[in-house]
């Protein structure tokens, strides 16, 4: 069933409600003009429906929140349970068994499922408190404090998060109070030279191995435009974190629990971490993250003596927990993974073929559900600007969308998995209308 529209985008009830946000929310937050935004009202499985009536195919996730669609009827039967029991109990004082069950969990389906022993957790509220937490974990294990991060890297706008990430756009209004123990390397693509990349990371550890306490880096990039590395990269910073001291942290939030077709993007290269942050779909929809770490260097924090150093007033939500422990049961289902990868190998060949047949568009490339496509201009370079123009032709149309990239100009999709593959290809099909001109 294809998505349909009652009034023109956005209807009457949206744009009196974009006028109103506009008075009340700070500026630079949500994107205002005259085609965007839409309010939501509900939503379910791969469609969502907006104040007007409107019905929309998502190919966004909710940025990648609902891998398993929208209202999962288990999930929200746990999170009404869970509410009228209880839903916000102390995290860090007085917390409850799922807390327990959650961090036993996340245990058993990484580290142990790495063959790399047990694990300790921390849990957290946003994909950017869980980098943190990761960054503190690798100051305490290794006393260092230069962390090696990645151009074009996305890792959250808290100030520790945004100081490794190697996006300008964000960095650079807040650069004045940014701290500097990151040092920022190309991300490699296809065409990378693996011996010169080795070079040059090799010297890097060489100038200042003393002082580089991590190496942070997606082993997907998501916000970065769905770029995918080379093979050999993922081992060769395994390699020089072995060889430094240095402590190899995967950003694994948005591309966990199947995003890419495995249970996480590093499964495919089969390099295990020291620490994995996770968030995004692991409740499908409630505020809830987690920095997993070997035992052993998560024990470097010290024993609590009463007030702990690192926390926050919602560590271990009761409601979160128990909605991450009915997601994971879900996600684990033997199908996701190969539902994920067979839809993931359709998209692609798709974005394969609009890139062969309809001028303006390049590098198409994709793992599982996570793919993008570049909008270029004649001479090649990144177009952003038909990109947004995509974006809101989508919109226009009934689907949801949206456009990574430094450049901003790779259209991104990482729809929930649920989503039939002859919507997705007929999604994806539209593209052949903006073809540049």
């Amino acid at each position: 069933m294809r998505p349909f529209l009652q009034t023109s985008i956005p209807g009457p009830r949206s744009r009196a409600l974009g006028a109103a946000l506009r008075e009340v929310e700070s500026h630079h937050i949500t994107y205002l003009s005259e085609r965007f935004p839409v309010f939501w009202e509900r939503a379910l499985g791969a469609e969502v429906w907006d104040v007007d009536g409107n019905r929309f195919l998502d190919l966004t996730s909710g940025f990648g929140v609902a891998s398993l669609g929208f209202g999962p009827p288990e999930v929200v039967r746990a999170m009404e349970e869970q509410a009228t029991k209880l839903f916000h109990a102390m995290g860090d004082v007085h917390p409850t068994a799922l807390k327990v069950e959650l961090c036993r969990e996340l245990s058993r389906l990484t580290f142990e499922a790495w063959g790399a022993g047990p694990s300790k957790t921390i849990l957290a509220n946003s994909g950017s408190e869980a980098v943190e937490a990761a960054l503190k974990t690798a100051a305490l294990a290794t006393g260092r404090r230069g962390v090696l991060a990645f151009e074009g890297g996305y890792h959250g706008l808290g100030y520790g998060a945004l100081t490794v990430t190697g996006q300008a756009f964000f960095r650079d209004p807040f650069a004045g109070q940014l701290a500097d123990f990151a040092v920022f390397q190309p991300f490699p693509c296809g065409t990378s030279d693996p011996a010169q990349t080795e070079r040059e990371l090799r010297a890097l550890f060489a100038a200042g191995s003393s002082e580089i306490g991590a190496i942070v880096v997606e082993p997907l990039q998501g916000r970065g435009g769905q770029n995918i590395p080379p093979p050999w990269f993922l081992p060769l910073l395994r390699r020089l974190a072995d060889e430094s001291g240095a402590l190899l942290i995967f950003d694994e939030i948005y591309t966990g629990w199947y995003r890419t077709g495995r249970r996480f993007a590093c499964d495919h290269d089969r390099v295990v971490p020291d620490l994995v942050c996770l968030g995004k779909a692991l409740s499908g929809g409630y505020p809830i993250s987690a920095c997993v770490g070997r035992a052993a260097l998560m024990n470097r924090w010290p024993v609590s003596r009463g007030e702990a150093i690192h926390t926050s007033t919602f560590l271990g939500n009761p409601l979160g927990c128990r909605m991450a422990l009915t997601s994971l049961q879900l996600l684990e289902a033997p199908e996701i993974s190969a539902a994920v990868t067979e839809k993931g190998m359709a998209l692609l060949q798709k974005l394969r073929e609009i890139a062969v047949t309809v001028p303006g568009f390049q590098k198409p490339r994709g793992r599982g559900l996570m793919a993008g496509i570049e909008a270029v201009d004649r001479e090649g370079r990144p177009d952003p600007k038909r990109a947004g123009k995509i974006v809101e032709g989508f919109l226009a149309e009934g689907i949801l969308i949206l456009s990574d990239g430094v450049e901003r100009n790779v259209v991104a999709f990482t729809p929930p998995f649920v989503i039939g593959t002859d919507d997705l290809l007929w999604a994806a099909g539209r593209l052949a209308e903006f073809g540049a001109v």
